[in-house]
């Protein structure tokens, strides 16, 4: 439910907007006598949208406009003047009003006017949401055994409202997951990524779910958490294993009733965000030790999504050099790059046990910036990949994949790197591997789903 703020000297003019625009828009309203009424109204409650009269006693309309811009409020503001002079309008929008009314227009053009602002002010939200996800791996790459898996979990779970719990090495691509689940989920709220271990801990339960004006020390204005600010979209709680114990409870009785309470507030607010959560930490484990609450993991694993490891996916490779190339370049605004078969072999042959896709991607950034060559090749791997070669295996405590899984995916492994040597010439490539001809290959590349696109 949206909340709508109308300000105005005239009480009688303003209790008659409150219950019109309750009774045509569907909308909680309140209301305000005067300027400073209403930005103590601004600090105190979650306003959506403010319809504001400019001629008040004290301080005017214009004045609010420039203490909204003054405070960084960004709450959408719809003007109203019974002047007729429609000049103090136009400089109402200068100072940022979203757009402006005569006291003489029907209830039902006010009412459009406020859905109107509200639906730019979700379209706004939804660009900056859109353009912080510029330049990162927001799709799933790779067409490997382990990745088509983790895909078709991942179609199975989208569109069930119900928590996940994204399991995975650090840099394996938690929350790139996270993000394809909310995009196929259709779902048209925002998608709010937080990561619980960069939270300081005495500001963890304000963070999650807001906080009242004069709640603690420094607390000048209300402030609604992660909860409300993903309302009708997703949650991500990253690092979800570094939650303190209290925030662990007061989380399992958000996710099992659907309601938050500010802190220093007593009003119980209903939220719909689905939560996500990610760890790469073994959670069962945690809960023995007495770090996490074990009814809270069955709260989240009720479905789990778990990230392979880039070394059991070197297949995929060649197919996140070329996406994590063209997004790297694009963003420091580069010629494009390629790189050479050698060069991609040796980073095939890498273990990348450290930090994953992100090691990789840290790798061909250095690779980048070093070297201004149009192709890329083995002279440009970094030093401490190309001298280690095939690195030896890790042991990571991840459950063993089957022998069929490891022969699946060396096979292909084998296969890719050997296209990628001969320019992905069918012809060249079958007889480099000893195969009969080349519709023997064209067969093993169906079989793995390997393809130049």
């Amino acid at each position: 439910m949206t909340l709508v703020l109308i300000v105005d000297d005239a009480q009688p003019l303003a209790d008659q907007y409150a219950y019109d625009v309750k009774r045509l828009g569907g909308h909680d309203t309140l209301t305000a006598a005067d300027g400073r009424a209403a930005l103590d109204a601004l600090a105190r409650e979650p306003v959506d949208c403010v319809l504001l009269d400019l001629e008040m006693p004290a301080m005017d309309g214009f004045d609010v406009l420039r203490q909204l811009e003054r405070r960084g409020v960004r709450v959408p503001v719809i003007v109203y003047t019974g002047t007729g002079n429609y000049d103090r309008c136009v400089q109402a929008i200068r100072l940022g009003a979203a757009s402006f009314i005569d006291k003489a227009e029907p209830m039902e053009r006010v009412v459009q006017e406020i859905a109107n602002a509200l639906l730019r002010r979700r379209l706004e939200r939804e660009v900056e949401s859109l353009q912080r996800d510029l330049g990162g791996d927001a799709p799933l790459v790779g067409s490997s055994p382990a990745m088509q898996r983790l895909k078709e979990s991942l179609a199975r779970v989208a569109p069930i409202p119900s928590p996940v719990l994204i399991t995975g090495e650090s840099g394996s691509g938690k929350e790139v997951v996270a993000r394809a689940v909310h995009r196929a989920s259709g779902v048209q709220g925002p998608f709010l990524a937080l990561n619980s271990a960069a939270l300081p801990a005495d500001l963890v339960e304000s963070e999650l779910f807001g906080h009242e004006r004069g709640a603690f020390t420094g607390a000048v204005a209300l402030r609604k958490g992660a909860f409300e600010s993903a309302a009708g979209g997703t949650l991500f709680l990253d690092e979800i294993g570094e939650l303190p114990l209290p925030a662990q409870a007061k989380l399992l009785r958000v996710l099992e009733q659907r309601e938050v309470t500010r802190v220093g507030g007593t009003r119980t607010i209903t939220v719909d965000a689905r939560v996500l959560a990610a760890t790469n930490r073994d959670l069962a484990t945690e809960v023995s030790a007495g770090k996490f609450r074990e009814d809270l993991l069955y709260r989240l694993n009720v479905h789990v999504l778990a990230v392979p490891a880039l070394r059991d996916r070197l297949s995929d490779v060649p197919e996140l050099v070329q996406h994590l190339l063209i997004g790297t370049c694009a963003r420091f605004r580069m010629r494009p790059r390629t790189l050479s078969a050698a060069a991609l072999e040796c980073l095939m042959a890498h273990d990348w046990a450290r930090n994953n896709v992100r090691e990789l991607r840290n790798a061909l950034e250095r690779m980048l910036i070093a070297s201004d060559a149009p192709e890329l090749g083995l002279d440009d791997v970094p030093p401490e990949i190309r001298d280690l070669g095939a690195a030896q295996r890790v042991s990571t405590g991840a459950a063993p994949r089957t022998f069929h899984e490891l022969k699946a995916e060396a096979e292909r492994q084998i296969v890719v790197a050997a296209l990628e040597r001969h320019d992905w010439h069918i012809t060249r490539t079958a007889e480099s591997l000893g195969l009969a001809d080349h519709a023997s290959l064209l067969k093993i590349m169906r079989r793995h789903g390997i393809s130049r696109e």
